[in-house]
């Protein structure tokens, strides 16, 4: 509906912080960006959600806190993002929230993101649209990547043949064409990298990829990581921390002891990149367009290994389309919560193999909500 205010949160598997975007509709299903903030998540709820996603036992009491106080935070981000907008957050008329995916596993039907939904419309006085994957893997599908639906809409541009690469914590590409809308996760994208810099140098990402290019790739190991079974699975499909966590890494570098943590990094760096560039040649044979987005963006090295191993392909950021790449993600669940608001179903079978198309998203209304959010709708 032109003119709609939204909101999108993203926290992804790099777990570094939340992204929060303030856009209006623009008509034809497309999103003009009004303001946008990232927040780092406070220390100690980044060790307690990191604990949670990579712990293969999980203490009831620490989810439920975490829970509790990640829609706070979320609540807090959005008072901070809204309020030079005063205009617009009268007229908001919902936010959508994907929350912090704790458990990603489609082969049990199951996944579970936090972030409390319903405290964030409490805390906000906003309906809050959230639970985005739940309903799609109830109809068969893989409850992910929900990115090409979103990709689609706000950056295509008529092409014969667009990728459409984001970098977060996993790595998920997106095929878009006159009749294609597919997507599936390539492997991992920051997540070890990230890993691998926070135990060795103490900083949260190898920023601008300094680090990996300090070191060499180490062949043996590369082909260690290329074995695992997952890049010999045909789409649909979707992975997580649970496949590509630290504690895979550290059972690789088993066998390799005594590697330099720099020749590990410019490794995984190559590792990254090798895997989605395999990914989008074998599925996207034609050559075009490659358009990237998320906090790899910034890794210059990863960047500058893509682009050797996909030449002659143009590679460029999304920011080319005039979509910042770090908010493409929060964007796109602002477009997910305007279509759940219209009660929209999106087609998601031949991205995440559902049965058939699906309503993607609860809603969580504040108190008195229904008559107050309807001035937004």
């Amino acid at each position: 509906m032109p003119g709609r205010y939204l909101v999108g949160l993203m926290s992804g598997t790099s777990l570094d912080g939340v992204d929060a975007v303030l856009a209006r509709e623009t008509g034809g299903g497309r999103l003009e960006t009004v303001a946008t903030l990232a927040r780092p998540f406070p220390p100690a709820l980044r060790r307690r959600l990191l604990g949670l996603a990579q712990g293969r036992r999980v203490r009831l009491e620490s989810l439920l806190r975490a829970d509790v106080q990640l829609g706070e935070c979320y609540a807090e981000v959005v008072r901070d993002l809204l309020a030079p907008h005063p205009e617009a957050a009268r007229r908001l008329a919902a936010i959508g929230s994907h929350g912090q995916t704790i458990r990603h596993r489609p082969e049990l039907g199951a996944t579970l993101q936090i972030g409390d939904p319903a405290r964030l419309a409490e805390r906000t006085g906003h309906p809050v649209v959230a639970d985005f994957r739940r309903a799609d893997l109830a109809a068969g599908g893989q409850g992910a990547p929900l990115a090409p639906l979103f990709h689609r809409a706000l950056l295509w541009r008529g092409e014969a043949e667009l990728v459409v690469v984001n970098i977060g914590g996993m790595a998920n590409l997106s095929l878009l064409g006159p009749d294609t809308t597919l997507g599936f996760d390539s492997g991992p994208g920051n997540v070890l990298l990230d890993a691998w810099t926070q135990r060795h140098l103490g900083e949260p990402c190898d920023r601008g990829g300094a680090f990996a290019a300090r070191g060499n790739v180490h062949a043996p190991l590369l082909e260690r990581l290329l074995a695992h079974p997952y890049f010999r699975r045909p789409p649909p499909k979707s992975t997580g921390r649970e496949e590509f966590g630290p504690a895979w890494l550290t059972e690789a570098l088993a066998d390799f002891p005594g590697l330099a943590p720099e020749d590990v990094q410019a490794t995984l760096t190559e590792f990254t990149a090798r895997t989605l560039a395999e990914a989008i040649e074998h599925h996207a044979p034609r050559g075009g367009p490659v358009l990237v987005c998320g906090g790899g963006v910034h890794n210059r090295e990863l960047m500058a290994r893509l682009s050797r191993r996909l030449a002659p392909r143009r590679l460029e950021s999304t920011a080319a389309r005039g979509v910042d790449p770090d908010f493409v993600e929060a964007l796109g669940f602002a477009w997910l919560a305007a279509r759940r608001l219209d009660a929209e179903a999106v087609d998601t079978r031949p991205v995440t193999g559902a049965h058939h198309p699906v309503v993607l998203g609860a809603i969580y209304w504040p108190a008195g909500g229904a008559a107050r959010s309807e001035r937004g709708l």
